[in-house]
């Protein structure tokens, strides 16, 4: 018997040492650099339902095509400059960390991905790891991507392997101090086989696109880079840059949100960029999200509906003020 307590007390003390030891490394990431696995020399195979699924995930939901080309943000769609799909461009928004550089994904050998593997993209794709090997600032939103069955996973790949090669030289991005080493305590590796998602309801469907659709990166406000509690979806949060200045939607089915949407309604304004007679800025997507079926986009109502309803009034008619919810100076701002 004391031979039984003196294994479990051993049992439980390496337990312990092997947690302090995972947080004591993790608190030393930004010195010793991201977690990554190895890379593997896995490829996927090139098949039409793949290359189709990946059109439609990199092309509408996954916003992959929006931040990797070059658009015309003066005009209402936003529309990719001729000759530019999928060939990178420095993300233009004002206040970010540095220069934050969308890479070049099309296959071209030099200056885009013609020369990384399927599992490098993979890697990248879900958890954070450039295919040189350092971490990804998450204005690429990996978090969310790590939801990607491996199907769907497989798909975008193949898509992106299926783009005109383009010939773009960029810079590399270049982060500010500590932000370019703090950044490094963010990718996690996936080990572990993802499967699809539960679908069975629409409001289920509606979550699962939600949240790897980045809804809630632009929609809930933050302080400090964490989400601020009490207020998912219920907008606010300001973006500047070539498109002008825009604070996002509340998005809850508060009287101050969107409580007034019907599910045809939501359609026709993802549909067109238009709310009745205003016109959504192009900062917001529509025109990407315009592209999914009508099936997922009620689920997406669906699942919106389900939210708890936050007071939270914003408006782009009105001229800025502070709004001591959010901290931001939105329009209606000192209304809340």
């Amino acid at each position: 018997m004391k031979r039984l307590f003196r294994a479990a007390g051993i049992t439980l003390l390496v337990i312990a040492v092997l947690l302090v030891g995972a947080k004591v490394l993790n608190l030393w990431r930004p010195i010793l650099g991201p977690r990554a696995r190895p890379l593997t020399s896995r490829t996927f195979e090139r098949t039409p339902q793949r290359l189709e699924r990946g059109r439609y995930l990199a092309t509408s939901l996954l916003g992959c095509i929006d931040c990797h080309s070059v658009r015309d943000w003066k005009q209402h769609d936003a529309p990719v400059v001729n000759g530019m799909l999928g060939a990178g461009d420095i993300f233009p928004a004002k206040g970010l960390p540095g220069r934050i550089v969308a890479a070049n994904l099309t296959p071209d050998p030099e200056t885009g991905a013609g020369t990384w593997t399927d599992d490098q993209l993979a890697r990248a794709l879900r958890e954070g790891i450039g295919h040189d090997g350092r971490a990804l600032f998450p204005l690429m939103p990996f978090t969310n991507y790590r939801r990607l069955s491996d199907e769907d996973l497989a798909s975008v790949i193949v898509f992106l392997r299926s783009l005109p090669p383009v010939r773009h030289p960029l810079p590399p991005t270049e982060m500010v101090f500590p932000v370019k080493y703090l950044i490094r305590s963010v990718p996690q590796p996936l080990t572990e086989p993802v499967p699809p998602p539960d679908l069975s309801t629409p409001e289920k469907r509606g979550e699962f696109l939600v949240a790897v659709g980045g809804c809630g990166d632009c929609h809930t406000p933050q302080r400090n880079g964490d989400p601020i509690p009490g207020l998912k979806l219920a907008g606010g949060e300001v973006f500047e840059g070539p498109w002008g200045r825009a604070a996002t939607a509340n998005l809850t089915p508060d009287p101050s949100g969107i409580s007034y949407y019907d599910e045809r309604f939501f359609v026709h304004v993802m549909r067109t960029g238009f709310v009745q007679a205003r016109e959504l800025n192009p900062i917001m997507p529509w025109w990407s999200y315009g592209r999914l079926t009508d099936e997922d986009l009620m689920a997406m109502y669906a699942y919106l509906r389900t939210l708890t309803p936050v007071q939270h009034r914003v408006d782009n008619l009105d001229p800025p003020t502070l709004c001591k919810v959010c901290g931001n100076r939105h329009g209606l701002g000192d209304q809340n």
